[in-house]
């Protein structure tokens, strides 16, 4: 196995100050990035050096990216394949891993900061909390790519927690439908965030009953996370981690 590996970055949810550390490392050292350009901040580009040959997947298939990370590979060159937000959320590298194993080629993963996270940050709110919601759902509407059943945005709405939906923007009033169908009530607080920690992020909040009329009329049709639960609303308990009385073995 060659002991050069094609680096997978998250590139994190688009401020480009928001990539981590080591990713822009690994950027910053790369001879070929392939980077996710209808997604990815190429504000990101500047980090990379001068004579570094860029590859934006927009345009390619995934047969093309493979052939550009065997070639980098093969010339012993350092690849970095840029992806948004974080990989492991809708990030599709799955399918480049199995076709880099066939050719013997290895790779890495640095971790990114995901879009849900962006969009908690740009609204300053938190998925969890105590006494109203303790788990957080990141799903994704049925389109061209199926969801199993049992993991319908309906069967998920009967649970009332946090939930951030993904790629669905474009189907607002199908969203609020299911929403409502699987038992959140109609003044169930939402936020739709377009480009969460872009230059140009936009923030539309307001109820499942009027969600979809304001994001109509803001225009907004891709590139957007839907936010729905009362994590959003007035309604908030102290968390006990502070409590005088607490122990204080997991204080942050």
């Amino acid at each position: 196995m060659n002991m050069n590996k094609v680096h997978f970055v998250g590139a994190g949810p688009g401020d480009k100050e928001l990539i981590t550390l080591k990713g822009y490392k690994l950027l910053s050292n790369a001879d070929v990035v392939i980077y996710a350009g209808s997604l990815v901040n190429p504000a990101l580009l500047d980090y990379c050096k001068e004579g570094c040959e860029i590859h934006d997947s927009a345009y390619m298939n995934l047969q093309e990216i493979i052939e550009v990370m065997e070639k980098g590979i093969k010339e012993g060159k350092s690849v970095v394949r840029l992806q948004t937000g974080d990989f492991s959320i809708y990030g599709s590298i799955r399918e480049q891993v199995e076709d880099l194993a066939k050719l013997n080629i290895d790779y890495d993963c640095t971790p990114g900061v995901s879009s849900f996270l962006g969009a908690s940050s740009a609204l300053g709110v938190e998925y969890t909390v105590p006494e109203i919601s303790q788990s957080v759902v990141i799903t994704r509407m049925e389109g061209r790519t199926p969801v199993p059943l049992k993991e319908s945005i309906e069967s998920f709405a009967a649970h009332q927690t946090s939930m951030v939906i993904f790629l669905s923007v474009q189907e607002i009033e199908k969203v609020v439908e299911k929403l409502i169908d699987g038992g959140y009530d109609k003044t169930t607080p939402i936020a739709v965030v377009y480009k969460a920690t872009w230059p140009d992020e936009k923030v539309v909040k307001g109820t499942l009953k009027d969600i979809a009329t304001k994001v109509k009329e803001a225009d907004i049709r891709k590139t957007a996370l839907i936010m729905v639960g009362e994590f959003l609303g007035k309604e908030y308990n102290n968390s006990k981690l502070y409590d005088k009385d607490f122990v204080h073995e997991y204080r942050g």
